[in-house]
Order: structure tokens, then C-alpha cells, then sequence
């Protein structure tokens, strides 16, 4: 029986939840929910402590889980490019900037795409499309350039990839500033629609005040993409991206279609950062480009390289990272740049794997350190 315990003690966290019961891990799984939904009311404890004076610190609480849920679904998707089929997108920000602003440009009154479909058709000045539309509106236009960005890029590789991408992010964000007859150019986009519900105390059930009802909005959607994510991650399209990842070529040789797969990735990654934006927008209330910034881009990769590339809940535990920490040290915020940098460059020595890498990736590292070792011992 001490061996048994000794041989359990010495297995990894992952192995040892594996190995639980499934009712054991339902229950857990189902308290680490329950506890994610009860956060917004847990502001008053040391650890999640924000202050919710609006003017002096230009957020509260629930507007920072709001945030890292949002950077949470975009670490998913990004984690599909990255971690799962091995492309190195820097120009992610741009799908989320295409998601903001396809609710804004077709579900706001003040969007002059709007106003000119009032104009062709005779359409009352409150009229714009509802937001119920407007979720698969942003959906389809995220795939769509997800699609057409890889369809001529993917057969591209490694830093070649990156810069293109990269283009990609700057050129949506540049474009989105000088169509003024389209996208009202620097000025931005205002009354971006907000998802249906019923007016309580005679404002509408999802409103900038209320920022808790969003958070939970945005988790209800998180726990749906994350039990997707996993699923195809399991499945023989999971299976086709690591392969891809390993190494490209043998994977060829034993039958995988490399760009089809790869385009799948970019498409799938793509929708999920269109949907992060248009909720994003749709909290704000307000999009325009400068919020989609090429550093923005940077900070997504890093969500995931810090986290751990190839697994969800590493990328998770990066968005969140580095979005709850910036905010909880705010009156640090001039030495935030310098704190980022030594944080990025201690975990990249330190935990290159990242700081919760899938099993597959942790052996990748451990063999590679192994391999340096003797070679070193060799010398």
C-alpha cells in the first residue's frame, strides 16, 4: 500500500486528475464554475482586491474579469494556431478588430453603412440590424478573412508566416482609420447594440454599469468554446494539428493534408477571435481603431507562450495573468513595460515550456535538455 502511495504521490497533477473518478472530477469541475460565477461578488477579498472608483482607476472588478474572459476566448482560438497546428500568427488582433467592428458597422444607428441602408431603403432612422444577427454576421466575416489570409499565406513558414500575418493585423487597423465613410475613420463607431433582455430599474438588462451580467455572458460562452475546443482537440483534426506541428513533412508522408488542416486552424482561430471582439465591442458601446493596436497582437502571443502553447487550460492561465495583473498593480503603470519585459524574459529561461504546458510539450522540452545535456557532456 506505501508503494501505491508513494507511485501516486509522484505522478503529475494531470495524471492524477485522469485517474480520479468521473463523478469526482463532474463535482470539482462543476465548484470551479460555480466559484467562477460568484467572482464578481468577491472583490472585497486581499487577492481581488480593485478599487470600483471609476475615475481613479478607470475600472472595477467585474469589468476586469469582464476583460479576462474576453483575452481568455482569444487565447483559445489563438492556442488553435499556435499551440495546436504550430503557425506563428502575430496578427490575430486583426480578426478581433474585424468582430467589434462588424457589430458596429451593422448594428449601431450611427454606423454610416447603417445610414445608408436607411437611405436605399426607406428605412426608419432608429432602424439597424439586430444583434442577434449580428453574432453570425461577425462570425462569418472573421472565418471569411481567416480564410482568405491563409488560402495564399499558409504554404509559407515560420518567420515568413509571422510577417505576413503580422501585415495582416496592421492593415485592418489602418484600413478601419481611413474608410471614413465607412467606418467614421479615428473618430470611431458609437451606440454599438448590446445583446437583448428585460430593462431593470429602467436600464437595459446589459448596460456599461452593470458590468457582472457581461462577465457572466462572456463566461457562459468561454465554458461552450472550451468544451468544443477540447473535443477537437480529441478528434482526428486534433490529432492532423500536432502532427503538422511535430513536423510538417512526415506528417505529409503519412497522409495528412497539411494546408487543409492548416487552413482549418486559421479559420477556427480566426472565428474565435471575431467573437471575442464583438463582445468586446459590444461592452464598450464604442469602436475604434486604436483600441486594436499591433502590441495587442504581442500580448496575445504571449498569453499563450507564457501560459503553455498546445494546452487550453496553460493558455487560460496566461490571459489571465496578464490581464488581472496590470490591473490589480495599476499605480505601477509606469514601470508596467520594464515588470512585462523581465516577467517574459525570466519565464523564457526559467519555464520555457511555459508555465502549464500540455504533456506533449512538456516531454518535447525535456528531451531537448536531455539531448543538450549530453551533448554538452560529450564536448
Amino acid at each position: 500500500m506505501s508503494q501505491i502511495t508513494a507511485a501516486y504521490r509522484g505522478l503529475r497533477i494531470g495524471d492524477r486528475w485522469d485517474g480520479a473518478p468521473k463523478p469526482v472530477r463532474w463535482f470539482v469541475m462543476l465548484l470551479v464554475i460555480a466559484f467562477a460565477f460568484y467572482l464578481p461578488y468577491l472583490n472585497v477579498l486581499p487577492f481581488a482586491y480593485i478599487r470600483t472608483d471609476l475615475t481613479a482607476s478607470g475600472s472595477d472588478w467585474a469589468s476586469v474579469l469582464f476583460l479576462v474572459v474576453v483575452y481568455m476566448i482569444v487565447a483559445v482560438g489563438l492556442n488553435v494556431v499556435i499551440g495546436l497546428a504550430g503557425l506563428l500568427d502575430l496578427g490575430y488582433v486583426g480578426f478581433y478588430a474585424l468582430g467589434a467592428y462588424s457589430v458596429a458597422l451593422f448594428g449601431s444607428t450611427n454606423s454610416p453603412v447603417v445610414q445608408a441602408m436607411q437611405s436605399k431603403f426607406g428605412f426608419s432612422e432608429e432602424w439597424a440590424v439586430p444583434f442577434a444577427i449580428c453574432i453570425p454576421i461577425a462570425i462569418v466575416m472573421s472565418l471569411i478573412a481567416g480564410v482568405l489570409l491563409g488560402a495564399p499565406t499558409l504554404r509559407l513558414r515560420g518567420d515568413y508566416l509571422a510577417i505576413v500575418t503580422l501585415g495582416f493585423g496592421e492593415i485592418i487597423r489602418i484600413t478601419a482609420r481611413n474608410l471614413d465613410n465607412v467606418t467614421n475613420g479615428a473618430t470611431g463607431i458609437i451606440g454599438v447594440p448590446v445583446p437583448p433582455g428585460p430593462e431593470i430599474d429602467g436600464r437595459s438588462f446589459f448596460n456599461t454599469i452593470d458590468a457582472e451580467r457581461w462577465y457572466w455572458l462572456a463566461l457562459t460562452i468561454l465554458i461552450l468554446i472550451i468544451f468544443l475546443a477540447r473535443r477537437l482537440e480529441n478528434s482526428r483534426v486534433g490529432r492532423a494539428w500536432l502532427a503538422i506541428r511535430e513536423d510538417e513533412d512526415a506528417a505529409a508522408v503519412m497522409g495528412v493534408a497539411g494546408f487543409k488542416f492548416k487552413l482549418w486552424a486559421f479559420a477556427i482561430g480566426a472565428t474565435l477571435g471575431g467573437l471575442a471582439g464583438l463582445l468586446f465591442g459590444s461592452k464598450q458601446q464604442y469602436v475604434e481603431p486604436n483600441a486594436f493596436m499591433v502590441q495587442l497582437s504581442f500580448l496575445f502571443v504571449a498569453m499563450v507562450v507564457i501560459g503553455g502553447s498546445g494546452n487550453i487550460f496553460g493558455a487560460l492561465l496566461g490571459a489571465f495573468l496578464l490581464t488581472y495583473l496590470p490591473e490589480r498593480f495599476r499605480e505601477f503603470v509606469d514601470w508596467r513595460p520594464f515588470a512585462f519585459g523581465v516577467a517574459l524574459v525570466a519565464v523564457m529561461i526559467l519555464r520555457p515550456q511555459g508555465l502549464a504546458p500540455s504533456r506533449r510539450r512538456a516531454r518535447e522540452f525535456e528531451d531537448r535538455r536531455h539531448e543538450a545535456e549530453e551533448a554538452a557532456a560529450d564536448a
